[in-house]
């Protein structure tokens, strides 16, 4: 059978590849700790539970606009607003079928064959497999883990052509942790403003998992307000990964082109998810800080274990629920049955028929001397996760 050729432009996710091999060798009765994938393990507030059994009764169970029901996008206009300053009409606002699916109409919307999209390294799996996707050429910004894995103004102005599109990033960032503080955005933005023709994509759905303080946005600048593409959702903040809620705001021009591609991909996302999505919104965020106050402890404790591990470098990381370490020392070390660890594919593979860890490869993320690990984990499964990684790691020569 020949399949469409464009199934060869992209790989299958890593994120998803490691959680579906733990979920092989659990099935084979391995007790495997899954420090892959990126859900917090708290359930959905109780208060958002019960908008959706209401809207349920209310009988909420007919197709929506393609863009999302009026008060959910003027929800999102609220939320913008109150938690960033942010002023949006609805108009400026679409809802998608998750963050994931957002950013797939922005890049499809917005890059077309051959043109190029910056992306600093380390960055969400997705975004370069989208741009592929769209036939667009993904142009690599390296940073490191001694800059704090951001990406410098200098470094920015220098990866820039007549051939660039987007600029694409995210902060909190998923792996590393780096948040984005004010004046490092205002550094950026300064050379943005030289380019008028590049469009900032930016990926804030971790915004509430942040242990700097308040959050910053790059649409906060109005010199280059109408050329950012914000993009968010509920999956990480209010712990809803299942009820798939994203959304973009951006300039209309953009959101009505997103609007047209959604309406032949999947229409408008889950009635009752939206009408939960209002509610999670415009109420009371304790929850989502509650959440957030677990994930301080907790990575203050992986830090600690962490740090312990002889060879291991690794950033503390200021936002979301992932440490991303240099591994690199342990490449060329060899595993007790001869075996070689060459790469960080080797090392997570390692750590998972060895330790019965699940982490994800640095490479997914555009950084092959790091390993991603999450701590969106129980305490006591994050402790003895990495007892089973130490043990597992001082066993290579």
């Amino acid at each position: 059978m020949q399949l469409s050729s464009l199934l060869d432009r992209f790989a299958e996710p890593e994120t998803l590849k490691m959680a579906k091999l733990g979920r092989e060798l659990r099935a084979k009765g391995v007790d495997v700790i899954d420090l892959s994938l990126g859900e917090p393990d708290f359930d959905t507030p109780q208060h958002i539970k019960d908008a959706a059994i209401k809207a349920i009764n209310d009988n909420f169970s007919h197709y929506t606009p393609v863009a999302g029901y009026a008060d959910l996008r003027e929800a999102v206009c609220t939320k913008l607003k109150r938690d960033n300053n942010l002023d949006y009409k609805p108009e400026n606002i679409i809802t998608s079928t998750g963050a994931k699916q957002s950013l797939a109409n922005a890049i499809l919307a917005l890059v077309d064959e051959g043109e190029e999209v910056i992306i600093p390294t380390p960055y969400w799996v997705t975004y370069s497999e989208l741009v592929k996707i769209a036939r667009g050429k993904v142009v690599e910004v390296h940073t490191s883990l001694e800059s704090g894995f951001k990406v410098t103004p200098a470094q920015l102005e220098a990866a820039i052509t007549p051939k660039s599109k987007v600029f694409m990033f995210s902060s909190p960032c998923n792996p590393s942790g780096a948040v984005y503080n004010r004046a490092e955005l205002e550094a950026l933005v300064a050379v943005f403003k030289k380019y008028p023709n590049i469009i900032i994509l930016a990926d804030e759905i971790y915004e509430y998992i942040n242990f700097t303080g308040a959050h910053e946005s790059i649409a906060q600048f109005s010199e280059i307000k109408d050329r950012v593409v914000l993009i968010n959702g509920l999956s990480k903040g209010f712990a809803m990964t299942g009820w798939r809620l994203g959304y973009i705001a951006a300039d209309v021009a953009i959101v009505k082109a997103c609007e047209k591609l959604q309406g032949q991909f999947t229409s408008g996302t889950c009635s009752i998810t939206q009408k939960a999505g209002v509610v999670a919104l415009t109420t009371d965020l304790k929850p989502s800080m509650e959440m957030t106050e677990e994930f301080t402890r907790r990575r203050a404790r992986t830090l600690e274990l962490v740090n312990g591990i002889p060879g291991v470098k690794c950033f503390e990381p200021e936002g979301a629920f992932y440490i991303f370490p240099d591994v690199s020392s342990y490449y060329g070390k060899t595993a007790e049955d001869g075996e070689v660890v060459k790469n960080a594919a080797d090392f997570s593979m390692y750590l998972l028929n060895t330790a019965h860890v699940s982490s994800v490869m640095g490479d997914a993320f555009g950084e092959p001397n790091c390993v991603r690990f999450s701590f969106a984990n129980n305490m006591a499964n994050i402790e003895r996760a990495w007892v089973r990684i130490s043990d597992a790691l001082a066993k290579l020569k």
